[in-house]
């Protein structure tokens, strides 16, 4: 059986003490921690597999059903269709990204990577990780609901601009939530709960700026949405930041 590549093993060139560490340190540490959770993700796929498995699954289960849900150009219509986007994107991202420390806690590798790594270039790794998949499945997601149920998007820009927005803070709020859950017992569970009350408030405000993007109303008309949702990745990615070195610590 392969032996999982250890976290001191992989960042022993730049692991230093915390006196001795500049920010150009701590960037190539968490670019060391990104890569390694890279080669671990595409050697096992768990995430990729898990989070692809449920957004195809979603579509065409909704495809069956709501095929006409596509044809309609109503407000109500395009609530619904970015209603069940989002929903898919959500539970896809909740059944994959509690992963991320989860993994090391099962491969018993986190008190090496404690030793390898600032608290910092940890989360940023993780953080780089979780963006990086939830473009993947944010790509896969919006094709998928394109195609099986015929959604079609008035503006592609602010579409993407807000499916980019939306990973953004998915990506912040799930990364210091894996964090938390690592050592529990009912990591899933646990993890679906903490979930709720961070990622409701932006996913409504998605919600609603996709319908929009749908609609042919312009760029214009999604953009007070795109900035809340800026404005929310950038808060809960700066506060997660601070408050994961006691996390991680704990």
């Amino acid at each position: 059986m392969e032996r999982p590549e250890t976290p001191a093993k992989l960042l022993a060139p730049i692991a230093q003490s915390p006196a001795t560490q500049s920010p150009r340190d701590v960037l190539a540490a968490a670019w060391a921690v990104f890569m390694k959770d890279l080669r671990t993700e595409l050697r096992t796929r768990y995430a990729i597999n898990a989070m692809v498995l449920f957004a195809a699954c979603t579509a065409v289960m909704v495809s069956i059903g709501t095929t006409f849900i596509g044809l309609r150009r109503t407000e109500e219509a395009l609530l619904i269709q970015s209603s069940l986007l989002w929903v898919a994107l959500l539970f896809a991202a909740i059944s994959g990204l509690s992963r991320g420390f989860v993994h090391e806690e099962e491969t018993r590798t986190l008190a090496a990577l404690r030793l390898a790594a600032p608290p910092v270039a940890v989360y940023l790794g993780k953080f780089l990780l979780n963006l990086a998949l939830l473009a993947l499945l944010g790509t896969v997601t919006s094709l998928l609901f394109i195609v099986f149920v015929r959604v079609e998007v008035g503006s592609p820009l602010a579409f993407i601009a807000l499916v980019a927005a939306g990973g953004l803070c998915l990506s912040a709020g799930t990364t210091i939530l894996a964090a938390i859950i690592a050592k529990a017992s009912f990591k899933s569970a646990i993890f679906a709960v903490l979930a709720f009350p961070l990622l409701v408030p932006p996913l409504i405000i998605a919600i609603q700026g996709t319908a929009r993007a749908l609609d042919s109303s312009g760029f214009a008309a999604a953009l007070p949405s795109l900035q809340f949702l800026l404005a929310y990745s950038v808060a809960t990615f700066v506060t997660s930041l601070l408050l994961f070195r006691f996390v991680w610590e704990a």
